[in-house]
């Protein structure tokens, strides 16, 4: 029993800190089922538009709000999108939808998004930092949204 105590605290600790995990995003499965389109660049323009939405009612809020929450999840479906569409393929004859640069580009968006989601949930109970970094999530969606809707033409289902 002694040493059960320390592993549960360890797991416990390894729960807490480990960031955002399915515990804190469930839904997001739910919203890349909602965005679902003919390919994967429809889905995460889908995705994409539905971000803008989410921030725009997020701003002036404080706190964890639902629109902020929302944020949150449908921010993990569009990475789990871009990761499906981006994976290597399940066999050497199957070739991912897209591939590099296009592949790069995103994973770019990916993490400068990442990078202002964090600091954006860090500020979210400060007003005007909190809308500022919503309209800063809002220029990169707009900028994202272009580059996909460049890719729809020019990727397979």
């Amino acid at each position: 029993m002694k040493r059960l105590n320390p592993i549960l605290l360890v797991c416990l600790m390894i729960l807490t800190t480990s960031g955002c995990s399915y515990l804190f995003y469930p839904r997001a499965d739910e919203y890349a089922q909602q965005a679902k389109g003919a390919t994967a660049v429809d889905t995460m323009l889908n995705l994409t538009a539905m971000l803008e939405t989410s921030a725009a009612k997020a701003k002036g809020g404080t706190g964890r709000d639902q629109a902020l929450d929302d944020y949150h999840n449908q921010l993990h479906a569009l990475f789990d999108t871009i990761d499906a569409a981006i994976a290597p393929p399940p066999s050497p004859t199957v070739s991912p939808q897209i591939t590099p640069p296009a592949s790069d580009l995103l994973i770019t968006y990916k993490k400068t998004l990442r990078l202002l989601f964090h600091r954006l949930w860090a500020l979210k109970d400060q007003q005007p930092q909190r809308d500022q970094h919503l309209d800063r999530c809002l220029a990169e969606l707009k900028h994202l949204r272009e580059v996909l809707q460049t890719l729809k033409g020019h990727v397979r289902s």
